[in-house]
């Protein structure tokens, strides 16, 4: 049954990401960039690993955020990703923090 959930930007899920493959998946968080209320959804990968990029953004309130681990987002990672791989929603960005990931956004698209 398609999912009827509406996600805001910033909500943090916990999904089933397939490998490129298509054959497995990886149960990961990631944060939502885009729901246009249809069956897909837009997400950016959320990781622990250290930053290493421009582009990667530090949770600063990861714990309030409904993370288990300091996380960074990567806003150059991507997906559209139909909202059947979402396991559940974890939490949501606090406003600090989505101050940090929309000024990071809107350099992105400067480029345009």
């Amino acid at each position: 049954m398609p999912s009827t959930t509406i996600y805001r930007g910033g909500d943090l899920v916990l999904v089933d990401f397939p490998f490129a493959t298509g054959q497995d998946t990886r149960r990961r968080p990631a944060m939502i960039v885009l729901d246009t209320g249809d069956a897909d959804v837009i997400v950016a990968r959320v990781t622990s690993q250290a930053r290493q990029d421009d582009f990667d953004v530090p949770i600063s309130e990861w714990r309030g955020a409904g993370l288990l681990l300091p996380s960074i987002v990567r806003l150059h990672k991507l997906a559209t990703l139909e909202k059947s791989l979402i396991v559940r929603r974890l939490g949501s960005l606090q406003k600090s923090d989505r101050e940090d990931v929309k000024k990071i956004l809107g350099n992105i698209s400067k480029d345009w």
